[in-house]
């Protein structure tokens, strides 16, 4: 049985912490995680704080420049892995790898009031997190809590053979597999490589992120988004799942992505009729917009 918040008897045993914790071991599990690769963040809920509060540091610490300015983001806390930190190990040491850190009042520094022990701290790509919380929070009506970066190599390989850009590639993904857009039913974002851990990265992120849940980074990766941990790692599997299909496909098919049976159109609207989905209605069309 799970116990009560008011029973637990450190962070690690808060029911979030647990759901963050075990996002960060199946993505591992997944082969997502080369190394130290791979980042996480939650926006915690006013009950969440509430139940942490009793863990925070006795002192927090000094406020440090995000580099980006999200003033939506004013007084939010989120969970966070570390810079460096190895997926695999997260659940061991979970405190060492994993801190929650509180926005100041202007949305453009942060500090640590609980975990990152031993000199630890967050992920360099916070600054592309809070920035595209503060997005992803305004277009979901504050429903989007977790931002779930990952290298799953499907998506990675697909992004070396292919056009880069949102409809290229997000009409590939529909196409390899009929869930696909009932998964991401407006499509996937894109953004050309860009030197990862930056103000700039995160700004070309964002603009993609207002109609985007998930957005490719070339070369590198996977940015995908929820409300929960489940929906966050479900529209990640999904993506890399499409991925995978298009990427054996085109092998068996000499490396020739012409298939001789794919989804149509017709097809895709007719799934989206079906199950009453808002489509990406740009992305059925034969001009690129």
């Amino acid at each position: 049985m799970q116990k009560d918040a008011n029973e637990a008897r450190c962070m690690e045993e808060l029911a979030f912490m647990k759901d963050f914790v075990r996002l960060c071991d199946d993505g591992y599990r997944q082969g997502w995680h080369e190394r130290n690769g791979g980042n996480l963040t939650y926006r915690m809920t006013t009950e969440d704080v509430a139940q942490a509060q009793l863990f925070f540091n006795g002192t927090p610490y000094e406020w440090t420049p995000l580099d980006v300015l999200a003033p939506s983001m004013a007084g939010e806390f989120f969970v966070s892995t570390s810079a460096g930190s190895y997926m695999r190990n997260i659940s061991s040491d979970t405190s060492h790898y994993v801190g929650i850190v509180e926005i100041n009042g202007k949305g453009d520094a942060y500090r640590v009031v609980w975990g990152f022990e031993q000199g630890a701290r967050p992920t360099s790509e916070l600054p592309s997190h809070v920035l595209n919380h503060a997005v992803r929070a305004a277009a979901t009506d504050g429903a989007c809590r977790v931002m779930y970066h990952a290298h799953p190599s499907s998506v990675i390989a697909m992004t070396m053979v292919v056009e880069l850009n949102a409809r290229t590639i997000t009409r590939l993904l529909w196409q390899a597999m009929t869930e696909s857009i009932l998964a991401f039913p407006m499509g996937v974002g894109v953004v050309p490589w860009m030197v990862p851990g930056g103000a700039d990265i995160a700004k070309a992120t964002s603009k993609l992120m207002k109609t985007y849940d998930a957005v490719i980074w070339a070369s590198h990766g996977l940015f995908a988004t929820g409300p929960d941990f489940d929906a966050a790692f479900g529209l990640m599997h999904a993506i890399e799942k499409a991925a995978g299909v298009y990427v054996r496909a085109r092998c068996m098919n000499g490396g020739s992505d012409n298939f001789r049976n794919t989804i149509t159109d017709e097809g895709l609207r007719a799934i989206a009729d079906e199950f009453n989905l808002p489509i990406n209605e740009a992305f059925l069309e034969e001009t690129l917009i």
